[in-house]
């Protein structure tokens, strides 16, 4: 003879309606480049969440400040190197994070945040939610942004 529980369980998936979406600042001072856009990449995702949903943007916004003084450890500032192309014959560039740091310092973020999201549209939208910047004053205060620390 089977005995069923009366208790039931559901799964709940969120949805974007459900979902609880905050502003958290982080700072980028003195932070090693990969494990700080790991952290910042697993916030945007969601992950940090108990109500994560793989398809869904149910991750936070999050702000990074102070971008210009981020470190890369060994000799990864002149070693490594960026490659992108124009779109014409014989238009691949090349530039290290250094060049890159001298002239769009939030792009070293930006490029290795974009590099640990989904390869789809999920992961096109969940881009939008980071805004990185230089200095460390930014425009969203009004959201009452939460500082964490990493």
């Amino acid at each position: 003879m089977l005995i069923v529980d009366t208790l039931s369980y559901k799964t709940i998936s969120a949805n974007k309606n459900t979902v609880n979406k905050e502003w958290i600042v982080v700072d980028a001072e003195n932070a090693v480049l990969g494990r700080l856009a790991s952290e910042v990449a697993k916030i945007i995702r969601g992950k940090h969440k108990a109500s994560y949903t793989p398809h869904v943007d149910c991750g936070d916004n999050v702000i990074v400040i102070n971008a210009d003084k981020i470190k890369l450890t060994g000799k990864k500032m002149s070693d490594k190197i960026y490659v992108r192309h124009t779109g014409y014959p014989g238009g691949q560039r090349f530039q290290t994070p250094r060049e890159l740091l001298e002239k769009h310092p939030e792009r070293v973020i930006e490029k290795a945040v974009k590099g640990m999201l989904p390869k789809n549209r999920l992961g096109r939208r969940l881009f939008t939610n980071l805004f990185v910047y230089a200095a460390a004053e930014h425009p969203h205060s009004a959201q009452q942004p939460k500082q964490i620390q990493l």
